[in-house]
């Protein structure tokens, strides 16, 4: 079972943390291309890149972002809005731990978490901010009859 799943089955609090990491390859910066439509040069050919002052093609930002999304996926989260500032390039073969640290839940369920983005030596390439509902009592309900089932559709279990 996904840890995040669980942990969101049983309640999320504020100041709790969750954790997902990645290591982007150039099959992955292709197919979210293909899907996002985003063909700009600066992913896609090393001498273009390299003028932009880069050692090579890069990640594309809202692909490295969407380790955000996998956390709230897994949580079952609405989200209502992200902010990311993209600090540093994501190269192919680069492992990117994200960091989501709920800062602010409201009565009605409305959180606010804060996003850390880091590779593999450390080095901050995304922050910023990510708000959405959190699952209440009926949801988490069913979160937990899925689990019971085996969390058939979470690939990611």
């Amino acid at each position: 079972m996904s840890k995040i799943r669980e942990r969101a089955a049983a309640g999320i609090g504020e100041g709790e943390v969750f954790v997902a990491s990645r290591t982007f390859s150039e099959a992955d910066m292709e197919a979210f291309a293909h899907l996002s439509r985003d063909y700009n040069p600066v992913h896609m050919e090393d001498r273009f890149a390299r003028v932009k002052g880069f050692k090579g093609r890069i990640c594309h930002g809202l692909l490295v972002a969407s380790l955000l999304t996998e956390v709230g996926g897994q949580m079952g989260l609405l989200a209502s809005g992200m902010r990311f500032h993209f600090r540093r390039p994501v190269y192919f073969g680069d492992t990117v731990t994200c960091r989501v640290t709920v800062t602010e839940i409201g009565k009605d369920g409305h959180a606010r978490a804060d996003v850390v983005c880091s590779n593999q030596h450390g080095d901050v390439v995304m922050d910023g901010e990510g708000t959405g509902h959190v699952p209440g009592e009926s949801e988490r309900a069913v979160l937990k009859a899925m689990m019971a089932e085996g969390d058939p559709t979470n690939p990611l279990r």
